[in-house]
């Protein structure tokens, strides 16, 4: 049972490219959902599945491992472990009517990248509406500048990963396109009508309402609650799940980004009231950390049911991917 291996409903990173013992012993007693890792913790790919081995380890079963691997800027993982891969919305642009393909060849390579080192889950599709006015975080990091072109190569993406053995998530719901700041380092607030946004940003969304993971976004919306990022929205969150019909998990874009006010105990209480699962803590300070389990992140029976459902697909992954390499061998 998934309450057995899961103590707090947390996503946590660690600092270096491998775990010390106090964080060993810290995963070990506090058992997080899963882990992240960024390029500080990736050397060579010895050591890379060594550290997933060791991060497993620690919590006693074979635990959710993410990374953000868009291509271009947001690439974690470089040559000679994985190819270095132009921006989303630059390769669509320069595929034309090819993007689909193209996209395909792209994420069907990267899941075969990642699942090689040990890494099963990957922060992608990134399913935001790019426009003029988009940070430039963002901008090329997105598939299209339409709600078609976005649904229509965010499903390629998400089923090429998904079919090569690595669990999408998607992001950043219910839509960040319409932010002209970071929110690493600022709260980006949106200003456009509720009509606007439900039917292009909040549409793209409705369309993956059947996804298994979904990463709220640090984003103001002003015509819906002018005080509240979306994702410590309890507004912004009922409109996730009833609006956009999203019933899967749903894990905070990471707790340590400028956009929220507060210290980390403030942070983790807002996003949990608000109605995520899992925070998602990135840079792997332990004294951060262990403020975030202090401050209560114990998930509750439905977030568990959440999460067995996520692992239960991930083995219909595991043996869907084992009989296609079977059907290829015959072939």
């Amino acid at each position: 049972m998934i309450s057995d291996s899961v103590k707090n409903g947390v996503i946590f990173g660690c600092e270096g490219p491998r775990l010390t013992e106090v964080e060993f012993d810290f995963f070990r007693d506090t058992l997080p959902f899963g882990f992240i890792l960024f390029s500080r913790n990736i050397v060579n790919a010895k050591q890379v599945i060594e550290l997933c081995k060791s991060l497993r380890d620690a919590v006693g079963w074979h635990a959710p491992i993410l990374i953000d691997q868009e291509g271009g800027r947001v690439q974690r993982i470089r040559p000679p472990l994985a190819l270095d891969r132009i921006p989303p919305l630059d390769e669509a642009e320069k595929a034309g009517r090819k993007a689909k393909s193209i996209f395909k060849l792209r994420f069907t390579a990267m899941a075969k990248e990642l699942l090689s080192l040990g890494i099963d889950f990957n922060c992608a599709p990134v399913l935001d509406i790019a426009r003029t006015t988009t940070h430039r975080f963002l901008r090329n990091r997105c598939y299209g500048v339409n709600k078609s072109d976005v649904i229509s190569l965010g499903r390629v993406a998400y089923d090429a990963l998904k079919s090569n053995g690595v669990f999408p998530i998607i992001k950043h719901m219910p839509g960040h396109g319409f932010a002209s700041h970071d929110s690493h380092f600022e709260l980006p607030v949106v200003k456009a009508s509720k009509k606007e946004l439900f039917a292009n940003d909040f549409a793209v969304f409705r369309a993956f309402c059947n996804a298994e993971i979904a990463m709220s976004a640090h984003v103001l919306f002003e015509a819906i609650d002018p005080y509240s990022a979306a994702s410590t929205s309890k507004k912004l969150m009922d409109i996730i799940r009833d609006d956009i019909k999203f019933s899967g998990l749903l894990i905070s874009d990471d707790i340590s980004m400028a956009a929220l006010p507060g210290d980390i105990k403030k942070r983790t209480t807002n996003l949990i009231e608000a109605g995520n699962d899992v925070i998602l803590h990135c840079n792997g300070k332990l004294f951060e950390m262990k403020e975030i389990v202090e401050s209560g992140v114990v998930p509750n029976t439905l977030t568990l049911s959440r999460m067995s459902s996520v692992i239960e697909e991930r083995k219909k992954i595991e043996h869907t991917k084992i009989e296609n390499l079977e059907l290829a061998k015959i072939s």
